[in-house]
This record gives structure tokens, C-alpha cells and sequence, in this order.
């Protein structure tokens, strides 16, 4: 919107901020008026809010005039047109780039690309949606590439032009209808099929994301996606109970894989027996095994992660270690390490030793493990290991699920929930609503003493 299309006013009332009590937690609202046009900003502190009611409260004094549409004064407004939605999700990903892990990268350039898919008007001469995706993640997201190459590749150079001619203003998302056509744009994928709960969601959260960067930059008077109610997909994160295996299943397993690719029967008793996560598993060094002591189990101490990613995502252009899941770069975690597991991994030290750098896994070529290799193992395993019947079923359909099959034992077993989320890596209510449907037996307890609490006296 360019300023001589603005319409202004001298008539402005603010009134005082006002506390919203919402489930993600309090924040607090400006409301003022402009020529009886009502606006509304909400921000996550008072102090900011407090702030900003006091520029408008000195412009107003000052007699500056304030534009009807966005209700800001002459002094607050953008200085010179708004960008192109696809130049403003370019200045997003190169604001984020820097403090983002390699996965929460790509997971930023996929909910944009999305976003920009759902954005640009279709046309005779339009690139097919996924030859558009592909500039979009492979360039346009992707500061890496774009600071080591002066110029695109020639295969997306048709691509990458018609986006720049066709991309609208990025005040395309200001209309609340838009926003929420994007919005449901986002649930289906580009066959046309349903996109998953959690793809959904973390899409719209890189969508709420671009457009708060824009409310910061003075595009918006607020988030556009503030101003609705929209509802995603059911989100269901409880394990399918179908997938645990037993641990006469567990052991079979594991004896298939020491006759397919004994490497790695270590690698997998660490997901069964400890809980581990795959990348966790991949970064475990010789030095983080504590030995039994008298009495006592031995100790695994987990201190970090090597999960997969593409290498164009990262700055050395190799997947390195990071910090545990969702935990700083120094915190650790103890899992107590079960004799089956400890005579394993004295196997596996005893045969194949470690990498140069202590890790007890490693690839071919010395490096980690990769997904496909272990997966590919996994599945011969299966073939071995269970009947025809169970391999076509869910049972420990992938390598993951050994992790479930663990941290259900122990939940079975009794443990704590406290003690098992410390294990495990998650927090209890996360542990509690994943593992809901894997804890066995304790509904027939529940069930049992209901109909002894309601059972009528019987009078001797």
C-alpha cells in the first residue's frame, strides 16, 4: 500500500491495556481507535505493550494524523512499499537461518514453500507445483546454496523468474480470508492426499512465524492469524500398541540381526533395552559407558545426538553432533544399562572396537550409521525373526518402535512415570500421552475395584 492511497485521520482514541488469559498463557492487548475504526495488537508482555500504547499516545499529542487502515500514526508507518510475499519469506529464512538446527531449517523451508505454493495464482504458464516446491526448498530457502553459488542452477532458472514476476504483495495474508484458505491449503499435500497432524501443525507454525516477523517489520498491524479461530487436524501422538514388541519378540530380533549384520545387534539392543533414540545410539561413545558396580547396573550416559539430515542443510555440509532432543548443549541423561544390554555392548567393543574418535557405531567408511542402512538391516530382521502374519501387521515396523517396545516395559513394570520420563528423555506429560495405550493390565484393576466400591452390603 503506497502512502498517497492512504486515507487519514485526526480522530484517535486509546483506551488501556487489557490482560487475555489464553492456554498458551497471558498476553496483553492495545486497543485504540482511529476515525472510529477499532484496532487491536496483542503482545506477549505488558512492558512491550505499555510501550507501544505510549508512541501511539505521543503521536497523538503531537496532532501527527493516523492512517484509517492500519490505525498507526504517520511516524510508525512503513517507510516504503511492502515486499513481495516471496521476498519477505526470503528475509525470514535468512533472520532464522543462523540460530536454527539443519532439521528445524529444512522443516522452515518446507511450511514456506507450502505457504508460497498456496499464495501464487495459478496460470496457463504456471510451473508445475513441484518443479515451483523444488526452486523454493533447493534456492529460495536455502541460504547456504545461495551464499556459495553467485547464480541458480540452470534447471530452476525458468522456475525461480516466474516466481519473482508473480508473487503477490505481502499484504495478500492482511485479508483474513486469505490467510485462512493458506491455512487450509496446508492440510493436504501435493498429490492431493491428507497431509499428517504433525506436518499440519508445524507448517502453520512456520506460516504464524513469517507472519510475526512481518507484524515486526510493520507490515501488519498484527498477526493475521490472531484475528480467527481455525481448527487443525486431530493430532493423535498415543503409540499404536500394535507396533510393541515383546520381549520374546525383542530377543528374536535381535538374534536375527546377528545373523543378517552383526554390527549392529548392539545398535538395536540400545533402542530396546535403554530406550534410545536412533540418533542417540548413532553418537553413544565408548567413554559414556559407566561399568556395574557391585550391587548396582551399569550406567549409560547420554550427553548427545547425531541425527540424520540432508548435508545441504548444515554449514559444514556433513551431519554432526548436537545436544540431546530438547535439552542445552551440556545437559546429560542417565539410563541405567541392563546386563543384557552391558554384555552386548562388551561383544561388540570386543569384536568391531570403535571409531577414531571413541563412537561404538559407525559406517562403512567410518562415519555414522546411515538411516537407510540400519532400516534396510531392520527389515530383514523382521523377514527372520516373526511370521508372515506379523510382518505384513504394524509389529516394530520400524526401528523406533524398540524404543516404545522399552519404555512401555518399564511403565508396566511399574516404574515411576517420574523415573521412566527421565529416562526415556521426555517429560512426564508428554510420557503419560504417548504411552497411554501401551500400559497393560491396569484397566482391569481400575475396572475391578469399581465393582467392589459398588457392590451392595451383604448382610451376614
Amino acid at each position: 500500500m503506497t502512502e498517497e492511497k492512504r486515507s487519514t485521520s485526526y480522530d484517535v482514541r486509546i483506551w488501556a491495556v487489557r490482560p487475555y488469559d489464553r492456554k498458551r498463557g497471558r498476553t496483553y492487548g492495545v486497543r485504540w481507535g482511529v476515525a472510529g475504526e477499532r484496532q487491536h495488537r496483542t503482545f506477549t508482555t505488558r512492558a512491550l505493550a505499555e510501550s507501544f500504547r505510549a508512541e501511539l499516545m505521543t503521536a497523538s499529542r503531537q496532532g501527527q494524523p493516523f492512517d484509517v487502515d492500519t490505525g498507526l500514526p504517520a511516524s510508525m508507518l512503513p517507510t516504503s512499499p511492502t515486499p513481495t510475499c516471496l521476498a519477505h519469506a526470503r528475509a525470514f529464512v535468512d533472520m532464522k537461518w543462523p540460530r536454527l538446527a539443519p532439521k528445524s531449517r529444512e522443516s522452515v523451508a518446507d511450511g514456506l514453500a507450502a505457504v508460497m505454493l498456496a499464495v501464487l495464482p495459478r496460470r496457463a504458464d504456471s510451473p508445475s507445483p513441484k518443479a515451483l516446491r523444488q526452486a523454493l526448498r533447493g534456492w529460495v530457502f536455502n541460504v547456504r546454496r545461495r551464499g556459495e553459488a553467485e547464480t541458480p542452477p540452470a534447471d530452476w532458472t525458468r522456475e525461480l523468474a516466474w516466481l519473482e514476476r508473480h508473487a503477490p504483495g505481502v499484504d495478500v495474508f492482511d485479508d483474513t480470508g486469505a490467510a485462512r484458505r493458506i491455512l487450509d491449503s496446508l492440510t493436504v499435500k501435493l498429490d492431493g492426499g491428507a497431509a499428517g497432524a504433525t506436518t499440519v501443525a508445524r507448517r502453520r507454525a512456520v506460516f504464524f512465524g513469517y507472519l510475526q516477523y512481518g507484524v515486526e517489520l510493520g507490515y501488519f498491524t498484527s498477526n493475521p492469524l490472531q484475528r480467527f479461530t481455525w481448527q487443525p487436524p486431530a493430532k493423535d501422538e498415543a503409540v499404536d500398541r500394535r507396533v510393541v514388541v515383546n520381549h520374546d519378540q525383542a530377543r528374536a530380533l535381535l538374534t536375527a540381526v546377528a545373523l543378517t549384520y552383526p554390527p549392529l545387534v548392539a545398535f538395536f539392543g540400545c533402542m530396546y533395552y535403554a530406550a534410545m533414540r536412533p540418533a542417540e545410539v548413532i553418537a553413544l561413545r565408548e567413554t559414556d559407558l559407566v561399568p556395574p558396580r557391585e550391587g548396582e547396573l551399569a550406567e549409560l550416559v547420554l550427553n548427545g545426538s547425531n541425527p540424520a539430515v540432508a548435508a545441504g542443510w548444515t554449514d559444514s555440509g556433513r551431519r554432526g553432533k548436537r545436544q540431546l532432543k530438547h535439552r542445552s548443549v551440556k545437559t546429560t541423561r542417565v539410563v541405567p544399562c541392563v546386563p543384557e544390554l552391558w554384555e552386548l555392548l562388551r561383544a561388540h567393543l570386543e569384536t568391531f572396537g570403535v571409531a577414531p574418535d571413541g563412537r561404538l557405531f559407525r559406517g562403512t567408511r567410518g562415519g555414522p550409521v546411515p538411516d537407510s542402512v540400519y532400516s534396510r538391516v531392520w527389515e530383514q530382521a523382521r523377514g527372520l525373526a516373526l511370521s508372515p502374519a506379523e510382518v505384513a501387521s504394524p509389529l516394530a515396523g520400524r526401528p523406533y518402535d524398540l524404543r516404545h517396545a522399552a519404555v512401555s516395559s518399564w511403565l508396566n513394570a511399574g516404574v515411576d512415570p517420574t523415573q521412566v520420563a527421565e529416562w526415556a528423555g521426555n517429560s512426564v506429560n508428554v510420557l503419560l500421552r504417548v504411552y497411554a495405550r501401551c500400559v497393560v493390565g491396569r484397566d482391569r484393576v481400575a475396572r475391578r475395584r469399581i465393582a467392589e466400591a459398588l457392590r451392595p452390603d451383604v448382610e451376614s
